[in-house]
């Protein structure tokens, strides 16, 4: 059993930042791939952003040059800064494992991102 647990959502202005942490329960090293996704009302989850440790992140299009994902191996922590915030951006925001060997995925139970003026 795999527990993450999300913090740093909220509501933000147009333009602003918010930066997303989600810490797990077991040791990065038996991680393959973290990765944050998000759902907004009436749509479909969708990949934001996605590392595997030790290896290069990717983006969806649209939220890159804004979002920088990494990770952190002491805290086993993977984090999402995101900049220019736009109201587009407004979602639940879930945080991803995929652990070594079993494959198997496990989720946050989600974090509120609202831009709104």
């Amino acid at each position: 059993q795999v527990q993450l647990v999300e913090s740093g959502g909220g509501l933000v202005q147009p333009g602003g930042s918010l930066r997303l942490s989600c810490a797990a329960s077991v040791s990065i090293f038996s991680i393959y791939a973290m990765g944050w996704y998000r759902q907004a009302p009436g749509k479909e989850r969708e990949l934001v952003a996605i590392i595997t440790t030790g290896g290069i992140p990717n983006y969806a299009d649209s939220v890159k040059g804004r979002f920088t994902i990494s990770t952190d191996n002491v805290k086993n922590t993977v984090s999402l800064q995101m900049n220019s915030l736009k109201p587009e951006d407004t979602a639940v925001y879930y945080c991803n494992v995929v652990i070594r060997i079993s494959g198997s995925n496990w989720w946050g139970q989600g974090t509120q991102v609202t831009v709104s003026s």
